[in-house]
């Protein structure tokens, strides 16, 4: 592969943005053998722990991707808020759903990791996989053919079958394309963010720390695995100062804390609350994933949720149409399948952010699926296709998760002594089990990203559904 200062020039998927979103596509991409390249315009990761909220079903994801570990070692539950005033704890109001673990969903509760982390544990990830990023290579323009993409980039050109916009939400990748962003503004206070250090004994860890004053609240956050807190602090007059002076300035105001008490300011940010959506997420061989199709407000920890899924969607089409011979046309299923999430998701972030709705069941995103979707047919048992694949645990006591696990698609045959076809094992595989509560009975074929694509009670039909990705069992058996 011919190379520029140890930089390919020719790759598979060109991915613009190192963030949550582009690291887990590439990782995904990786382990599917397709040649991927990250590249990033800023000289390092994000430093900051903006997105700090990993709901559930991305933990999932994670876990599939091969850093459920990590998460779990580095990251930790939320924290209860403790709501203060005039110095005074008020008392406790815990904002989240908090649900016991069970088979079908190990995850029950928010999982709190600074963005910088969950980025730095993709990042180590990716290069167990092969690859890496490519630091300080902004992309200044683009233009696609019949046959691909070739990127300008500040480290010279690149040449890729498809590109994707992991670039956040003044993409220059959807700029560059002209995609229009429609949103609105979700507050028109403005939010001071920033990763402080708090002097030791001036302030408890185990609590979400919570103010309510006439400019709006402030909340300084934990962070596990680190020694920071994540302060907010809204504006509804004036813009903050995102100076270490102007940090310290607003704790002690608003605070029964001192400016002393902030012996570091990490990373600070001046941020407004903003709902957008991007009008298509694709344009010819270029696809928008992440901030870069949808922009969020924080509350109710949905944006990098919903862009690290985006990545999980696209992922498997692109291996299967890169590696497998799968049609094209498959890729168009990226768009129908995501946008409509996304949308649902925007609308339940702004309506948390507003008030008009509490954090409880759909913040997880476990309910979240495909039912209306191109690709998905059938239903069998208690599950339509287009359903999250619970999980659970098989006849001699295997996780499904476990057997769900890598790049493939899984036939699960529940309860049923139904005849199934013989697979080779690598991109196609099949389990048996006892009958489960949480699928019933039923053949249940699992995508590669963890929802039922087609449900029968008999085979019929599944052959002609493989053949839509370029699949076909060997043998009937």
């Amino acid at each position: 592969m011919p190379e520029v200062g140890g930089i390919p020039q020719e790759t598979e998927v060109l991915i613009v943005g190192a963030g949550p979103c582009g690291l887990a596509l590439a990782c995904d991409l990786a382990r599917r053998g397709v040649r991927a390249l990250v590249v990033e315009q800023a000289p390092a990761l994000f430093p900051g722990s903006r997105g700090k909220g990993i709901q559930p079903r991305t933990r999932e994801v994670l876990d599939d991707l091969g850093v459920g570990e990590a998460v779990r070692e580095y990251g930790g539950p939320a924290p209860v808020r403790m709501v203060w005033q005039d110095g005074r704890r008020l008392g406790e109001q815990d904002m989240f759903r908090r649900a016991a673990p069970t088979d079908s969903e190990p995850y029950g509760e928010p999982w709190m990791m600074p963005q910088w982390r969950t980025q730095e544990i993709l990042l180590a990830r990716l290069r167990e996989l092969g690859g890496d990023v490519v630091f300080s290579a902004a992309l200044t323009g683009l233009d696609q053919d019949a046959d691909g993409v070739t990127a300008r980039l500040a480290t010279g050109p690149v040449r890729a079958s498809f590109l994707v916009a992991a670039d956040g939400g003044r993409s220059t990748v959807r700029r560059a394309l002209g995609i229009a962003m429609a949103g609105e503004e979700v507050d028109p206070a403005p939010m001071l963010v920033a990763d402080v250090r708090v002097a030791e004994g001036a302030l408890d860890r185990l609590n979400w720390h919570a103010t309510q004053g006439e400019q709006g609240f402030l909340t300084l956050c934990p962070l596990p695995g680190t020694a920071d807190f994540q302060l907010v602090a809204q504006f509804k007059e004036g813009a903050p100062d995102t100076s270490p002076q102007g940090v310290r300035a607003v704790v002690a105001a608003r605070t029964h804390l001192s400016a002393e008490d902030i012996t570091e300011v990490r990373w600070s940010s001046d941020f407004r609350p903003r709902a957008a959506l991007a009008e298509r997420f694709r344009e010819g061989r270029v696809f928008l994933a992440g901030d870069a199709a949808h922009v969020h407000s924080p509350a109710g920890g949905q944006g990098l949720n919903t862009s690290v899924q985006d990545a999980y969607n696209l992922g498997w089409k692109l291996g299967l149409v890169l590696r497998q011979g799968a049609p094209s046309a498959l890729l168009d299923s990226y768009e129908q399948e995501r946008r409509p999430v996304a949308a649902a998701m925007l609308g339940l972030s702004t309506r948390i952010h507003r008030g008009e709705q509490e954090r409880g069941t759909a913040t997880q995103q476990l309910g979240l699926g495909y039912r209306t979707g191109p690709l998905s047919e059938g239903r069998a048992g208690v599950l339509h296709s287009g359903d999250r694949a619970p999980d659970g645990r098989t006849t001699g006591g295997r996780r499904l998760f476990d057997v769900f696990r890598g790049p493939h698609f899984t036939l699960l045959a529940v309860g049923t002594d139904a005849p199934l076809p013989a697979c080779d094992g690598a991109q196609l595989r099949v389990h048996r089990t006892d009958a489960q509560e949480a699928y019933g009975k039923g053949l249940f074929l699992v995508r590669p990203d963890g929802y039922v694509g087609w449900a029968g009670e008999d085979a019929s039909g599944l052959v002609r559904y493989l053949a839509r990705f370029g699949l076909a069992p060997v043998t009937a058996s």
